[in-house]
């Protein structure tokens, strides 16, 4: 070997050296940062629990009153807060008497998880605008924008019709079908003098007003485009609405589309209640047309879908939306605020007849599609003055249902949980089978051998390993014989009578692999109302600790609706879905092994539903007790760690049920500030 070679030999180990060395100091901060994280989890945990011991308390209940006065005081100490909100209450009391003031100022003093108001939130700069205005797409998209126009205020007119010349992308027609009265002519005349400048803008004047869905037929035998986008007379488009549009067409090839929303009175400088939506979810749109605005479709879908309904007037956006996404290929939605909804004073929204009107009209229109997908179910309003739909499916059979209770000493606990199931379970045809797990109280052993003698359905079975939920799951699940698994844990109390039907009426349903239910702390505080994967990083529950009976966000502790995951504290699931994804993984020995189960069924193709109706109470984890041992917290560490690799891509994709305006790591739909813009597609 000669001197270059001896050189050469030498540079390469002293380069290997290097690379050990620079790994090994890599691999000493990535075990320095697990050890902080780790303290971080552990003090984090300690303050919840603090809080809890707090909050649960006798003393923390016996000063509600003070703390109660202390609030108002300082609400109405802030400036102009106090006259602000005396005048209001006092047109209040009028208007409605005092049993909707007294709510309305509990609401304003307590509401907490109502998203603050977007105002002059500007969601493009001027140069990003003019950028997109230059902008040249390989292949252009023709967009009809479609309107009815009836008896449309000038402004209101003039405004709409300019916020679609204003577009950044400006391969659009604008379509508009007239079926004023002969006492607001202008509308026409407005209509032809924007028409005579424009050639984009095409209008005809109808002989009669037909009602809102033949006059929006109308529209539609106008357009020519390849995609349509619904627009209403007196709302406003974003300037980069079509733009945005077509480019999530270009990324996604999406023949269905839609956008967040806001409202606004009078200009848009005082847009008040953002709408920030969920990606595509089929029970949330039965329960409310959540989707309303922007909505845009590849026009060929019509042939499949059909016309505007004219039995559906008052709803008809709703109809067309559920009939739309029941045939398209693909749904994207776009989480940016690109339509302005209108809502003055005078609005026809006020009248109650229009309201009753409309809500027998959304109440058919999901009639309508239960009809056509086979589903047998009925339809009801949810609450009085609300377009929220309640669906109640009619359950086939009388499937048998195996509650599943693994336990571990806390006699009372399972004593408080038998006993809620047994004198509240309307449910006739189930069998629980309880997990022993390592217990040694001869009083709870005694109470095994009693409840199975009075109760012919109750069976216990004994695990003898260590404590891993997981693993104690899977072993009871194979001594069940139902038809359905129901994960229960000792430390709940049934509310509801009809818990398990609210959960089997959407269980029995093909498309869906589990069903979760609404949890409440014992101070009627929510502990879970479905799961919001990323929180934290890993996973946490939506609404925890809002108070129970709010409505919270949009309605959406109202009604029932599609998530990403539920909690095993309370999830039923067939027995053929849990076969299929081999049940729970045994590596989740404690924590989020139920998320991972709700992933692995969504990953299979099911959808995962929470329902309000399913009501119990949950103690929460006390079988398992803290994390407070270095051996507990590692191992939660290790969990945490073991989610985020597996899940990686869905974590950073995103939860498709939380939209990324809000707050990731707060679970009450908290607005981020400032908003998430032009996120990839």
């Amino acid at each position: 070997m000669d001197i270059s070679q001896k050189n050469a030999v030498k540079e390469k180990a002293e380069s290997v050296l290097h690379y050990e060395k620079l790994l090994e100091e890599q691999e000493q901060t990535l075990r320095e940062l697990q050890d902080r994280i780790a303290v971080l989890e552990s003090q984090n945990r300690y303050l919840r629990e603090s809080f809890e011991t707090i909050s649960t308390s006798n003393i923390w209940r016996i000063t509600r009153p003070v703390r109660f006065t202390l609030d108002v005081l300082k609400w109405l100490l802030l400036p102009h807060a106090g006259e602000k909100l005396l005048q209001k209450g006092f047109h209040s009391l009028k208007q409605y008497g005092l049993r909707h003031t007294w709510q309305a100022v509990m609401h304003r003093i307590y509401a907490k998880d109502v998203p603050d108001p977007v105002i002059g939130e500007e969601l493009f700069t001027g140069r990003e605008l003019a950028l997109q205005q230059a902008h040249r797409f390989p292949e252009n998209v023709l967009f009809s924008i479609v309107v009815p126009l009836y008896n449309t205020p000038e402004r209101f007119l003039r405004e709409m019709i300019e916020s679609v010349q204003a577009q950044t992308y400006a391969v659009w027609e604008l379509c508009m079908a007239d079926g004023s009265d002969a006492q607001h002519a202008d509308v026409q005349r407005i209509c032809e003098e924007y028409a005579g400048k424009d050639s984009r803008i095409r209008y005809r004047k109808l002989e009669k007003n037909g009602g809102i869905s033949a006059n929006t037929n109308a529209c539609l035998e106008m357009a020519e485009g390849d995609y349509v986008g619904l627009l209403d007379h007196d709302d406003l488009l974003h300037p980069a609405a079509l733009y945005e549009v077509m480019r999530t067409i270009r990324n996604t090839g999406a023949d269905f589309i839609y956008t967040d929303e806001s409202t606004f009175h009078d200009t848009l400088k005082v847009a008040y209640h953002p709408h920030f939506k969920p990606d595509f979810a089929p029970d949330t749109l039965r329960s409310f047309n959540y989707i309303c605005h922007f909505t845009v479709f590849r026009r060929t879908l019509l042939k499949e879908a059909g016309l505007f309904d004219p039995a559906c007037d008052g709803a008809q956006d709703h109809d067309m939306v559920l009939r739309l996404t029941e045939k398209a290929q693909r749904v994207a939605h776009i989480p940016e605020i690109l339509y302005y909804w209108r809502s003055p004073d005078r609005s026809v929204s006020k009248d109650t007849s229009t309201e009753l009107h409309g809500i027998q009209a959304g109440i058919r229109a999901v009639e309508k599609q239960l009809a056509r997908l086979g589903l047998d179910g009925s339809v009801e309003q949810l609450q009085p003055g609300m377009t929220y739909y309640r669906i109640r499916y009619a359950i086939t059979g009388s499937p048998k249902v195996s509650i599943l209770i693994p336990n571990y000493e806390h006699l009372r606990n399972l004593r408080t949980c038998l006993d809620s199931i047994f004198s509240k379970t309307t449910w006739s045809n189930y069998e629980i089978i309880i997990v022993e797990n390592n217990s040694t109280s001869p009083k709870l052993f005694a109470y095994y051998e009693r409840i199975q003698q009075e109760h012919g359905n109750v069976h216990v079975v004994t695990w003898k390993g260590r404590f891993n939920y997981s693993a104690i799951n899977n072993f009871g699940a194979q001594f069940c014989t139902g038809d359905y698994l129901l994960l229960l844990n000792n430390d709940t109390e049934v509310i509801t009578p009809d818990w398990i039907q609210e959960m089997l009426m959407f269980a029995q349903r093909p498309d869906v692999g589990a069903v979760g239910a609404m949890l409440y702390y014992p101070d009627d505080t929510i502990q879970h109302a479905g799961v919001h994967v990323g929180m934290g990083g890993v996973a946490g529950h939506l609404f925890q600790y809002s108070h129970r009976g709010k409505p919270g966000y949009m309605g959406r502790l109202l009604y029932p609706q599609n998530m990403s995951a539920v909690t095993a504290a309370c999830l039923l699931l067939r027995r053929d879905v849990w076969a299929q994804i081999d049940g729970l993984d045994e590596n989740w020995a404690v924590a989020f092994n139920d998320t991972d189960l709700c992933m692995r069924i969504r990953r299979a193709g099911y959808l995962i539903v929470w329902t309000p109706f399913a009501e119990l109470y949950h103690y929460e984890s006390k079988s398992r007790g803290r994390d407070n041992t270095p051996e507990k917290q590692k191992r939660f560490l290790d969990e945490i760690l073991r989610f985020q690799s597996r899940w990686a891509k869905e974590l950073n994709a995103g939860d498709p049920y939380f939209n990324p305006n809000f707050e990731r790591d707060v679970p009450s739909y908290q607005v981020r500030i400032p908003l998430g813009k032009h996120d990839a597609r």
